[in-house]
């Protein structure tokens, strides 16, 4: 089972009342000079870039993002630059005011020598409550930590108008309800393929074929529509817009054979597949469930790394060698129903959805999801959903 990320807040008081008391959490300082302020009045950082405590960086220069909100106006903001091993402070910069209650930061960072630096933004309140809250960057450094420019996309393929099949009501609802969900809040960069015909998929593919990614990038691919299967080649099939009703040969089809082979070549080393498509689970030819039970007593963090140290080709389907609900108009289908549920979840306090905590959460379906991996994955891999913090 996956350890969750436990903050602990740890209270010393300094002396009698008057000077106040210092808190230390894993993530934020607090020094209040005036006693203990109500915890809705503190001032709260918002990391958008970088989001992790603790990132790595080939790169020297690039730019941080984050925003501070205050119900009590904002004396003053400092991002601070400095050198972890020494703790020296190498670069302070006042972040002007123009709202005293919400301050959007945005600054290009240099940083020039090797080794593990951090970045501090560091209020106070006009009721002189300091908060400041810290991410560690590792430049030019092999070391337990994500890539600070790391990227997450998804291709999502949505179809519910057909040319020689009958329309069905909810792909393109559920998949553009997904994608909010994974640009909202996992940060995702999302591209739907809205009814597409046979080429404009492999159209697509092929665009995607020649992307590069970086070693921790993530791509999902979904596929969300008719699925059919055809007993005498034994092989499962997505439906495009344009294929035919009675195409015995299937070739107006995308098989779920050649689906295999041009995803596998795409050049991201985490793939997922996920299909709530009817027959999805004959992608994997055995129809079988790949699970494993691993004990994590890594940090988030590291968890995360070790799992995309691994090549991925994982798998979720809808069902297996079955027709699979649509669902009513209006209404979710129940595959994207839980998918949406499980990624509001966030995957807990750590706030990391892993792929067997996502396949968990929908035993309960009547249709069971199938999973399961393909092409060149490693037994060790994972697809991690990584919550904006």
């Amino acid at each position: 089972m996956k350890r969750n990320a436990t903050i602990m807040l740890v209270l010393v008081w300094l002396s009698s009342a008057g000077q106040g008391f210092v808190t230390k959490t894993n993530e934020v300082q607090l020094d209040f000079k005036k006693g203990v302020p109500n915890s809705s009045s503190l001032p709260v950082i918002n990391w958008i870039f970088p989001q992790f405590e603790y990132s790595n960086s080939q790169e020297h220069r690039f730019t941080i993002e984050a925003n501070v909100s205050s119900a009590i106006a904002l004396k003053s903001v400092q991002l601070v630059v400095g050198d972890n091993t020494t703790g020296e402070e190498k670069f302070i910069k006042n972040i002007e005011l123009a709202d005293p209650r919400l301050v959007t930061i945005r600054q290009l960072i240099n940083i020039p020598e090797n080794g593990s630096n951090f970045i501090r933004i560091r209020t106070e309140n006009a009721d002189g409550a300091v908060t400041s809250s810290t991410r560690t960057i590792i430049i030019g450094m092999d070391a337990v930590a994500l890539a600070i420019d790391r990227k997450d996309y998804a291709l999502m393929f949505a179809t519910d108008k057909y040319d020689h099949w009958n329309d069905l009501v909810n792909p393109i609802d559920d998949t553009r309800a997904i994608a909010r969900e994974l640009k909202e809040k996992y940060g995702f960069e999302v591209e739907i393929v809205e009814n597409p015909n046979v080429e404009q998929v492999f159209e697509k593919l092929r665009d995607y074929s020649q992307r590069k990614f970086k070693p921790q990038d993530q791509l999902l691919i979904f596929f969300a529509g008719h699925g059919t299967f055809d007993e005498t080649f034994g092989e499962g099939y997505v439906v495009a817009k344009n294929s035919l009703a009675n195409d015995k040969a299937k070739t107006t089809y995308i098989s779920h054979n050649r689906l295999r082979g041009i995803i596998n070549n795409i050049p991201s080393e985490h793939i997922l597949l996920a299909m709530d498509v009817c027959f999805g689970g004959t992608l994997d030819p055995e129809i079988a469930r790949a699970r494993s039970a691993e004990a994590y007593e890594d940090t988030p963090t590291e968890m995360v790394v070790r799992k995309l140290s691994q090549k991925t080709r994982k798998y979720l389907t809808s069902g297996g060698k079955e027709y699979v609900s649509d669902g009513i108009p209006g209404k979710h289908s129940p595959f994207a129903s839980k998918f949406i549920e499980s990624l509001r979840t966030y995957g807990g306090t750590d706030r990391v959805l892993t792929l067997q905590e996502l396949i968990a959460s929908m035993d309960v379906l009547r249709q069971v999801p199938r999973s399961g991996s393909f092409g060149d994955d490693q037994k060790l891999s994972d697809f991690v959903f990584i919550a904006k913090q």
